[in-house]
């Protein structure tokens, strides 16, 4: 479509920003008094499921470059909610686990988490939640496949593309 006959919000990719920037902030609110930002609370969220990880599967499983995953991590390590470990069978690899404290931040963030996704969806019926998420999971395989098509990784261009200022 030509920009001219592409209304902003029309745009699929500018309703999904708006909506994430949305979420964001509700969840930035109610998480304001800790010490935890929306780039660390992604990293957590992965931690809590599985702890020992490598810094480079954290990276993907986020979605981001390994540098941005790294800064993220140092500030995470002085605020003291994680440690990172060298690998014993590789020692060019570096392993992250939460302290007690970041495990137990847990507690006190997922009830954040939830009250923000209930408000995301208040007035929308069951149907539409289900709908929604498996819209929005087959939209992410589509780019996911369209990008994997033109010989990048799906996992690791959106950090470059953020890093290009585009």
């Amino acid at each position: 479509m030509a920009g001219a006959d592409f209304p902003l919000f029309e745009s699929i990719g500018y309703l999904v920003r708006d909506a994430h920037r949305a979420y964001l902030r509700a969840m930035q609110m109610r998480v304001a008094d800790t010490e935890v930002t929306m780039g660390m609370w992604f990293f957590l969220r992965i931690l809590w499921q599985e702890e020992g990880i490598t810094q480079r599967d954290l990276s993907r499983r986020i979605r981001m470059m390994e540098p941005t995953t790294v800064t993220a991590l140092r500030l995470m390590e002085r605020r003291g909610l994680v440690r990172r470990e060298r690998d014993v069978h590789d020692r060019r690899r570096s392993l992250v686990y939460l302290t007690d404290r970041g495990r137990a931040l847990r507690h006190e963030l997922l009830p954040c988490a939830a009250e923000t996704n209930i408000a995301a969806i208040d007035g929308l019926a069951s149907c539409e939640i289900d709908a929604l998420r498996e819209l929005l999971v087959r939209v992410i395989a589509n780019l996911d496949r369209d990008i994997a098509e033109r010989g990048a990784d799906p996992e690791v261009v959106e950090d470059e593309i953020a890093d290009r200022g585009s």
